[in-house]
């Protein structure tokens, strides 16, 4: 059975960072894609003030987890800093 290597804590982190900063960017392209949505039934040829609304509420929910990531980014960076000093 081979022997799964440890990372040291500042190190792990740093992965886990870059993980979320990708996730992060995935995820703003989904909100422009859904934003591309709501304008479409908002105000364009769709014309559908229920779907846009549903849209919109999406949104606001992805504009949260957006927030979120940064925030949880934030305070692991800061975390590796104080480890590392």
């Amino acid at each position: 059975m081979s022997e799964i290597e440890q990372k040291a804590k500042p190190d792990y982190l740093r992965d886990v960072t870059s993980q979320l900063k990708e996730m992060r960017h995935y995820a703003q392209t989904n909100t422009e894609t859904l934003s591309g949505h709501w304008l479409a039934f908002d105000a364009g040829e769709y014309k559908d003030h229920a779907l846009a609304g549903r849209f919109d509420a999406l949104l606001n929910q992805q504009g949260q987890l957006l927030d979120e990531i940064d925030a949880v980014v934030q305070d692991i960076e800061i975390q590796i800093n104080q480890e590392t000093a």
